[in-house]
């Protein structure tokens, strides 16, 4: 897949960087020289120093192969400018934008923006169509805190399919806290919960044992 990211501030940077991770192929617009050589220096280059508004730019990081087209920044007018230079001039199928003020969410509706969304966990799933890889999401945790709560998607072959949460084994001072069914049901961590192909699981762990976990949740036997 190949994703464009307009706008490399926080949010930004952090849904890039879980892209890259996920190995799919990302272009970033920024503005600002300093975040782009940020990005450039963290993880690769893959950032240039633009205007997402600009037919020129988009035209530059290859907009009309992209899957799908994300607008980041802090300004809903350039979000939303953005997106749709990328729908209707270079056809990008999906679009998705931040929307900083929430009154501007039935006109970002209206003008044909797929997606209207505020939170780097959110788009990742609605975008996750797209994605083929298992991967983990992360949620950002407080400050100062030691723990952190990951997404998990089931793939059609990990050995827990089947397997109500009672007979998991999770890492010491890991917790599952919902199961989210393909079907959008949500599900807290009752012992009889049966694990399906495609659920989003959550759990509640820390780094050390993140790499347990996701063998818990996606290894095969």
């Amino acid at each position: 897949m190949y994703a464009i990211v307009v706008g490399c501030g926080r949010m930004g940077f952090n849904l890039v960087r879980e892209l890259i991770e996920q190995e799919h192929e990302v272009a970033v617009i920024e503005r600002d020289p300093e975040r782009c050589g940020y990005a450039n220096e963290q993880l690769g280059h893959v950032a240039i120093v633009g205007d997402g508004c600009e037919p020129r730019t988009l035209h530059e990081v290859g907009t009309k192969r992209a899957d799908v087209f994300i607008a980041l920044t802090g300004r809903d007018e350039d979000n939303l400018v953005a997106c749709q230079l990328a729908k209707h001039r270079f056809l990008v199928p999906k679009t998705i934008a931040l929307v900083n003020n929430p009154r501007n969410e039935e006109l970002f509706r209206i003008l044909g923006i797929d997606v209207q969304i505020g939170s780097t966990a959110i788009i990742l799933q609605h975008i996750e169509e797209e994605i083929p890889a298992t991967g983990v999401v992360h949620i950002e945790a407080p400050r100062a805190s030691n723990w952190e709560l990951v997404s998990i998607k089931i793939p059609p072959d990990a050995a827990c399919v089947g397997r109500p949460l009672n007979e998991l084994i999770m890492p010491e001072g890991s917790v599952v806290s919902m199961v989210v069914q393909l079907d959008g049901q949500a599900h807290f961590p009752q012992e009889t919960v049966v694990l399906h192909v495609g659920d989003q699981v959550l759990v509640v762990t820390n780094p050390a044992s993140e790499e347990l976990v996701m063998e818990t949740l996606t290894g095969v036997e």
